[in-house]
């Protein structure tokens, strides 16, 4: 079975703080990984829908913009179908760090060439891990249009016209399903909070470089750090213990990129 993928990075990480997809897993980049997974899981194009203004060149991938700004993922999940090449569409959050390749092929073969498969785990549909028939395409236009943008009734249309199927999953399978909203959703995760912050993260204290730079503030916090050019992944650690340095306490150093 043929099929794309999206991975969904475009939120705007509010109780995070910060970028979602670059909080590192394993020592790898929540975004690089779930790309890896929907690539071993079989997808032979990917995508990434992902904020405005962020560079995510280093991760190999085709950035879609949203037709609908604002809307929310959904919108970056018409905006791939639409680009697909593919009869199915792999939708995939980045913040799903229990999510593995195993079980998208096993969700997958529920399916067929041009049904797609929406799980559903104690009662709640997981639209945000799922796949979507490219014939889905017009009526998620349909709903951006009309102002009706919550995936979940996009999910549940799709059930209704026979696009996707419904597949009921026991309850110990809600594991693949937990995101990461907030610094404390890593008190459960294998993560050495006790590692200072390696360079060229600056601790509290620090100096500043004139290679560092600081990518543009949103709401008052930052996303991540600029290195060389390069965005940096953030590390859970440095969630947790707060090394972080705000750009305004610092020497006018800094750039802007995108800006």
């Amino acid at each position: 079975m043929n099929f794309s993928a999206v991975i969904l990075a475009g939120g705007k990480s509010s109780r995070m703080g910060c970028d979602k997809a670059f909080l590192e897993i394993g020592g790898q980049a929540l975004l690089a990984r779930q790309i890896a997974i929907a690539r071993a899981a079989g997808a032979t194009e990917s995508f990434i829908s992902g904020r405005a203004g962020t560079d995510y060149s280093a991760f190999g991938c085709r950035v879609l913009k949203d037709n609908f700004p604002n809307a929310g993922p959904l919108a970056g999940i018409e905006a791939a179908l639409a680009a697909a090449k593919n009869p199915l569409l792999l939708v995939l959050a980045v913040d799903l760090p229990e999510m593995n390749s195993d079980f998208l092929r096993a969700l997958a073969a529920h399916g067929g060439e041009n049904s797609g498969v929406v799980a559903r785990v104690n009662g709640n549909l997981e639209p945000l891990a799922a796949f979507y028939p490219k014939s889905s395409q017009s009526l998620a236009e349909t709903l951006l249009c009309a102002g009706r943008n919550a995936v979940i009734n996009f999910a549940e249309q799709c059930v209704q016209a026979n696009l996707v199927r419904l597949v009921e999953l026991p309850a110990y399978e809600t594991k693949y399903f937990t995101n990461w909203n907030s610094p404390t959703d890593f008190a459960s995760a294998a993560v050495d909070v006790s590692t200072p912050p390696r360079a060229p993260y600056l601790p509290f204290g620090g100096g500043a470089s004139s290679t560092t730079h600081y990518p543009p503030r949103h709401n008052g916090r930052f996303d991540g750090l600029f290195y060389d050019g390069h965005v940096q992944p953030i590390k859970p650690a440095d969630l947790i213990l707060g090394n972080f340095r705000e750009p305004n306490s610092l020497p006018a150093v800094a750039s802007y990129p995108g800006q």
